[in-house]
C-alpha cells in the first residue's frame, strides 16, 4: 500500500492511541486560554478533561509561564547526579507540607509511567538489600488497573487490549477486584490469603479512583482496610496518585482520605499543571534508609537525562502556589459540589447503567448492550457527538467522564453538564426507537 492511500498519514507523526489507518485526521489547535483550545480552523473547545488530566488550572496559565521564563533565563538544565538547585529543592519543602506526613524524601523522573517504575524498582530492591530478594517476588495489583504503557507499568496494570501484544514479556502479578458490593469479601480473602505466603513485595493501586479502567471508584475504608492487611505482613504499599493527586479527589491526594498512609506514592500529571513533563516518586524514611550502606551495590541505580528539570521545578512551584492559595482551594470544593449535583440528578436517567463522582471527577456509564471496555463501538459516537458541541469529552469507552480544569466558570461547566444531559437524552430516544422497530 502506498503511503498516500494510507489515512491519515499525509504528516509524518504517529498519534497515541489512535489507528491511523482509520482515524480521520487530527484537529490542529493553535492556542490555548485558561479552560479553551481555539482550532486553526476557528473552532474553540472547552477542555472538560484537561488534556488528559495534566492541566489542573487551565492552559497558558500566565503566573505559570512567567515563572517558566524566569527560570530559563537562568538555569535551564544541569545533571542531577552530584549536583542539586534550588528549584527542585523548593519544590520537594513545599510538597512535603501537603503531602502524607509518612512521606519524606522524593525521587525525580520524567512521567506517570517512570514514576511508577521507580517506585516498583525501589520496591524490588528494598528487598533486595535486605537479602530477601528471592522470598518477596510477587506483587498484588487490581483488575482494570492502569498504571502506564513502560514494561514494569504495564505488568501491574489489567491484562487487556493495551497489553496482549507483550503478554508474554510481562511478569506475573496477582490481581484482586476491586472492594465492591459483592466482591468485598473475595477481595479481602483473596488479600490475605498472599500475604500470608510472606512472598508479596508490594501492593500496587490507584486510590479511589481507576482511571483509564473506566473511572471505576470505591470507598476509602475498604482500601485502609487493604493497606492496613499489607503493612501489617511487611508488603510496601505503592500508591499511584499520577491522575488522582493535587486536587483531583477533593483533597490534595486521595491518600489523605485514609488513616493509613501507603509506603511510596507516584506523582505526575498535575504536578506542572501540564506545561512541562516531569514525575516524582516518594517514600517513607524507612524506604529510604534501606538503600543507605557504603557497600555501593545498595545504591538506586536509576536516572533520567533530565531528572529534576529547573525549568520544569519552576513550573510546579508556580502550579503549587495557585493551588494552595485559600481562595482557589474554596472553588476546587464549588466544582466538587457541582459535580456531585449532576450525578445525582443523572443518577435514574434511563440511558446511563451508573454513575459516579469523587471530587471533581464525574463520569456516566451509558448502557449499550455490550460489555464496558475502552474499545466499546459506542465510543467514537459520544466523542464526536461532543466535538459537534465545543466540548472535549474523552470517553473510556462508553463511559463518559468529565475532569476539567479548576479554572472553569460555572456557565462553562454548565455547558459541560448541558451537553452530557443531551448525549444521555438523545440515547435514550435512541433506545426506544430500537426497541419499537424490533
Amino acid at each position: 500500500m502506498k503511503k498516500a492511500e494510507v489515512k491519515g498519514s499525509s504528516y509524518p507523526i504517529w498519534h497515541p492511541y489512535t489507528q491511523m489507518y482509520t482515524h480521520e485526521p487530527p484537529i490542529k489547535i493553535v492556542k490555548g486560554d485558561g479552560t479553551t483550545l481555539y482550532t486553526e480552523a476557528g473552532d474553540r473547545f472547552i477542555d472538560a478533561i484537561s488534556s488528559w488530566w495534566v492541566n489542573i488550572h487551565g492552559h497558558a496559565h500566565p503566573y505559570v509561564a512567567k515563572k517558566i521564563y524566569e527560570q530559563a533565563s537562568s538555569l535551564e538544565h544541569v545533571i542531577f547526579a552530584g549536583f542539586t538547585h534550588d528549584p527542585a529543592q523548593d519544590l520537594c519543602q513545599k510538597l512535603l507540607k501537603i503531602l502524607p506526613d509518612n512521606q519524606a524524601y522524593f525521587f525525580f523522573s520524567d512521567n506517570g509511567s517512570t514514576a511508577v517504575e521507580v517506585g516498583l524498582k525501589m520496591a524490588f530492591q528494598y528487598f533486595y538489600n535486605r537479602g530477601e530478594a528471592e522470598k518477596r517476588n510477587k506483587v498484588i495489583a487490581f483488575h482494570d488497573a492502569y498504571h502506564g504503557d513502560t514494561f514494569g507499568a504495564m505488568s501491574v496494570s489489567g491484562r487487556s487490549a493495551f497489553t496482549d501484544p507483550f503478554s508474554k514479556y510481562l511478569f506475573d502479578v496477582e490481581y484482586l477486584p476491586l472492594p465492591l458490593g459483592e466482591n468485598k469479601s473475595t477481595c479481602f480473602e483473596q488479600l490475605e490469603r498472599l500475604v500470608a505466603t510472606q512472598e508479596v513485595a508490594a501492593f500496587i493501586f490507584e486510590p479511589l479512583v481507576q482511571g483509564a479502567g473506566g473511572m471505576n471508584m470505591y470507598a476509602p475504608e475498604d482500601l485502609d482496610r487493604m493497606i492496613a492487611i499489607c503493612q501489617s505482613n511487611d508488603v510496601i504499599c505503592i500508591a499511584d496518585e499520577v491522575m488522582t493527586g493535587f486536587g483531583r479527589t477533593g483533597k490534595y491526594f486521595a491518600s489523605l482520605y485514609l488513616e493509613n498512609q501507603p509506603d511510596i506514592m507516584c506523582l505526575s500529571k498535575g504536578l506542572t499543571a501540564g506545561f512541562l513533563p516531569m514525575s516524582l516518586t516518594t517514600c517513607t524514611p524507612q524506604i529510604y534508609e534501606a538503600f543507605l550502606s557504603e557497600d555501593k551495590l545498595k545504591t538506586f541505580f536509576h536516572g533520567h537525562s533530565y531528572t529534576a528539570n529547573p525549568i520544569a521545578c519552576a513550573a510546579a512551584i508556580a502550579s503549587y502556589e495557585i493551588l494552595t492559595d485559600p481562595a482557589y482551594q474554596n472553588r476546587i470544593q464549588e466544582i466538587c459540589d457541582q459535580q456531585a449535583a449532576f450525578k445525582a440528578e443523572m443518577a435514574e436517567h434511563a440511558s446511563i447503567k451508573n454513575t459516579r463522582v469523587r471530587g471533581t471527577i464525574v463520569a456516566l456509564e451509558f448502557q449499550t448492550g455490550e460489555e464496558t471496555g475502552y474499545l466499546n463501538n459506542k465510543r467514537d459516537q459520544i466523542y464526536n457527538f461532543c466535538l459537534e458541541r465545543g466540548v472535549l469529552l474523552r470517553p473510556l469507552g462508553n463511559v463518559l467522564y468529565c475532569m476539567p480544569p479548576y479554572c472553569i466558570s460555572d456557565e462553562e461547566l454548565k455547558k459541560v453538564h448541558d451537553c452530557m444531559r443531551e448525549l444521555a437524552d438523545q440515547w435514550t430516544a435512541a433506545i426506544f426507537k430500537q426497541t419499537v422497530k424490533s
